[in-house]
């Protein structure tokens, strides 16, 4: 029993897998970066079509070494500050390499320089490791992991039949979800309601209306006449 084995074999072994997902990983981050003259141009950047298996386990591999890249983003921002922009080999550039100040930068930046070697250990192209730490660094700064999406195609592989599906990079051809808001509704009063409220209405404008007219005045004082005379 494989009890505390993580992975997937895939029908492999260990340096046969290692070998293939070194080689779609390079696949997908240079896809980024292509010459439309080139040819086999890829019909849409930063996407690869795979089985499932294979996509789900390239996913974790390949966004461990974009994490590795947004590290060392942090300590080359650090070391901008210990900097000098004077041309190399020229004299003020060697009374900087000479101070306590390229000291400083060569700390600060140690730890950038060791993320990018291990990164290139890794995928042993040069290539994928400037894509990496030029563009997919900055696109995924303010992104704590996430960085890949894989989606069902409803296609098989022919000869095995094995399910496809595509892997790509978030960020392009993101659907947005908008937010359908139900229209308001209004109770009405019911039928006997209203109609009861409206002859209240009426009957209540008829006593006003007989209370204020003369003639009946003029009735209520010949009554009291008539009573006064019997």
């Amino acid at each position: 029993m494989r009890h505390r084995l993580k992975g997937r074999k895939l029908g492999r072994n260990g340096s046969h897998r290692k070998a293939m997902f070194q080689n779609m990983a390079c696949s997908l981050i240079k896809s980024l970066r292509v010459d439309e003259d080139a040819p086999n141009v890829p019909r849409t950047p930063g996407r690869i079509i795979t089985t499932v298996t294979k996509a789900k386990e390239l996913r974790p591999f390949l966004e461990k070494l974009i994490t590795m890249s947004r590290k060392s983003l942090a300590h080359e921002q650090n070391a901008e500050q210990y900097a000098t922009s004077a041309e190399k080999n020229s004299s003020e550039w060697k009374s900087w390499r000479e101070s306590d100040q390229w000291q400083q930068w060569n700390q600060a930046i140690a730890p950038a320089v060791a993320l990018r070697r291990r990164a290139f250990a890794i995928l042993r192209d040069n290539e994928a490791v400037d894509v990496l730490f030029d563009e997919l660094r900055e696109r995924f700064a303010d992104r704590p992991g996430g960085y890949l999406r894989i989606a069902r195609l409803a296609e098989v592989r022919l000869g095995d039949a094995g399910q496809k599906a595509l892997i790509e990079f978030v960020g392009e051809n993101d659907r947005v979800q908008t937010s359908r808001q139900a229209p308001m509704v209004v109770e009405e009063e019911s039928a006997p309601a209203a109609e009861e409220a409206a002859t209240e209405d009426e009957a209540a404008e008829e006593d006003t209306a007989a209370a204020e007219s003369p003639e009946a005045t003029t009735e209520d004082e010949a009554a009291e006449e008539e009573k006064k005379e019997e």
